[in-house]
């Protein structure tokens, strides 16, 4: 004890001396600079920036998430907003002398040192409020000398730059208030479910009473330790003149009562969405990726650019607007557990705006959790049939002029070895595209695929982005019927049905309408590119009148709702691996996906139509 308390006193009464020094010199010589060019080139200090929570919005403006970034949640509270009798209770409390001293104070610290080690115990704080938010600024907690001189310079460097009222802001949205809460303002929405503003004088030095160890007055383990502080702190007010004694007594016997309010987190599987689109954003809009090329930098370190300037970003606190259709998640998810209540089965789906070329919902899987797996566009499945009206139909139309009502071989097929099987194992000779597309025969579709090429027609899904289409599958005719080496994502696939709601146009699909500040100052937002004419208007008429046969008359009838326009196409894999429906109706694009992440075989539930049956329900 005897050491520690000479190594204060030594920090003491050296730190002063060593300021004082540094005055003279840079008085003495201009050929020396002075202590304050120093410290300005060694911590600048031109603002403090402390990380801030950043939120998601969904289309209605409802907060969806709330984003935390080295577990700190914090709601920055202005000077202003925060009530006076808060200010005047921690200066009273942790530093009286805040209005008068440069950032520390020796004579306290001293007075600290000598008290604290004659009761053996830390009676009394010799820290500034300053040296305070040094501290959580811009240092650590680890309890060292090298660490304390630090903070003192840096207390120095703030009172420089600050202004009194600056650093008690600063000060008191720092400070932690137990339970990952930082900062008053979030306290009294964690504690309290309350803005800081609608707290009494109760709750207000009820949560002010934590700071000073957020342990030991931590109110959800500790509740009768902190109304206890809470007492005393009132006390101390009454006794400084701040409070009356009516407004003591009225404190004190407050029924305190906790309302916790944890981080806002629904919809997941769209949320890990939106965190992904919101690298590719903030990527392309500031050319990273681009300048990271010149550099001639691999992925990883392209990668960990990106994640490093998103971060950044969202440090300081963001809002992002999205398109999500809250209900229409919702409907979404009931849909799933209904018609997939199989323990080992699971479900996968996106909805799409398709006049607004927005997404709208995403499902990433059962039981998912935030940043996991989300099969809505990381799982890769083989289409199936629902691959033709992409691949088959609508490039054969496009190229040879044909209707839905044109007579199109539909008898066995057998090229290079290949011979499909319609589902039926039928052969059916002569019938028109509309019959052939919705029973959906394999042996047309391959036939169709054959006459335009392979090369013309993958020309046609070019737009789409599909980013697991390989070389091979370009030269088999295979894929005619969603035979490819890895496949498609439901994302994917339904954003390239949405050209069949825009007159044979792609447009890119996006989850983020714009990324503002917490002013609402727009950052980020999409540049809308021009669409892709992916096939003619006519062919379009064409296909969409074909779609509509398969949910009116064909394979797709379980999907069938009422609407000015219903279409869509099913789709199943090899052994039952794969189950989907991908159509439009009206305003939306939807595209669901059933099967096993292990590609078990799902044939038991095959006659339900579970994926038409979620469509349904989704959009009906």
């Amino acid at each position: 004890m005897v050491r520690k308390v000479f190594g204060w006193i030594c920090i003491c009464v050296m730190v002063p001396i060593f300021l004082f020094s540094g005055f003279v010199a840079g008085k003495e010589s201009k050929a020396i600079k002075g202590l304050g060019t120093v410290l300005d080139e060694k911590i600048p200090i031109d603002s403090l920036e402390l990380t801030q929570n950043s939120f998601i919005f969904d289309s209605e403006g409802q907060l969806i998430s709330e984003i935390t970034t080295n577990q700190q949640n914090r709601i920055y509270t202005n000077f202003e907003e925060i009530p006076e009798v808060v200010k005047s209770l921690f200066v009273t409390s942790e530093d009286q002398r805040f209005f008068e001293h440069i950032g520390f104070d020796p004579a306290g610290m001293i007075r600290a040192v000598f008290i604290n080690a004659k009761s053996q115990d830390v009676e009394q704080g010799g820290s500034t409020i300053t040296q305070q938010l040094a501290r959580n600024a811009y240092l650590s907690h680890e309890k060292t000398y090298n660490r304390k001189l630090s903070e003192l310079l840096y207390s120095y460097q703030l009172e420089r730059n600050m202004s009194k009222e600056q650093i008690l802001e600063g000060y008191l949205n720092a400070i932690y208030f137990g339970n990952g809460a930082y900062g008053i303002g979030t306290a009294a929405t964690y504690y309290f479910s309350k803005q800081l503003q609608e707290l009494n004088l109760a709750e207000l030095v009820f949560i002010s009473a934590i700071p000073n160890n957020p342990t030991l007055y931590n109110p959800v383990d500790n509740f009768e330790n902190t109304k206890k502080r809470q007492e005393r702190l009132l006390t101390m007010l009454f006794e400084e003149g701040h409070i009356s004694k009516e407004a003591l007594a009225e404190a004190t016997s407050y029924p305190v009562s906790l309302n916790i309010q944890g981080l806002v987190d629904a919809h997941p599987d769209y949320v890990t969405f939106v965190h992904q689109e919101l690298k590719q954003l903030i990527s392309k809009s500031e050319g990273i990726r681009e300048a990271a090329a010149e550099k001639k930098l691999n992925e990883e370190a392209i990668q960990a650019q990106v994640t490093k300037r998103v971060n950044d970003v969202i440090n300081k606190g963001v809002i992002i607007h999205t398109a999500l259709n809250s209900t229409i998640q919702s409907k979404l998810e009931n849909a799933v557990d209904t018609h997939l209540p199989y323990k080992d089965i699971q479900g996968a789906a996106s909805v799409i705006d398709h006049e607004a070329h927005r997404i709208v919902a995403l499902y990433g899987g059962k039981k998912y959790e935030k940043f996991g797996f989300n099969r809505a566009y990381q799982a890769y499945r083989q289409p199936g049939s629902a691959i033709k009206p992409l691949l088959d139909y609508a490039p054969y139309i496009d190229v040879k002029g044909t209707t839905a009502k044109t007579k199109i071989d539909a008898s066995e097929f057998c090229k290079d070895d290949y011979c499909p099987k319609n589902y039926s194992e039928k052969n059916y000779g002569i019938v028109t595209t509309e019959t052939a597309l919705k029973y959906s025969y394999n042996a047309a579709a391959v036939r169709l695929l054959d006459r335009v090429g392979l090369e013309k027609a993958y020309s046609y899904l070019e737009p789409f982005g599909f980013a697991s289409v390989t070389a091979g599958d370009k030269t088999r005719l295979t894929t005619a019927i969603g035979g490819f080496d890895v496949g498609v994502s439901p994302l994917e696939l339904t954003s390239a049905y949405t050209t069949f709601a825009n007159d044979g146009q792609y447009y890119k699909n996006r989850a983020i309408t714009k990324v503002t500040d917490l002013s609402g100052n727009t950052l980020y937002e999409w540049n809308e590119e021009p669409p892709v004419q992916v096939w003619k208007k006519s062919t379009n008429n064409e296909m969409r009148s074909l779609l509509a046969s398969v949910v009116k008359t064909g394979t797709g009838q379980k999907a069938s709702v009422s609407g000015e326009y219903v279409g869509g196409k099913t789709g199943t894999t090899n052994d039952y691996r794969d189950l989907w429906f991908v159509g439009l109706k009206d305003q939306y694009t939807a595209g669901i996906w059933v099967g096993k992440d292990s590609s078990g075989n799902v044939e038991h539930i095959y006659p339900k139509g579970p994926a038409m049956l979620i469509w349904r329900d989704t959009l009906k």
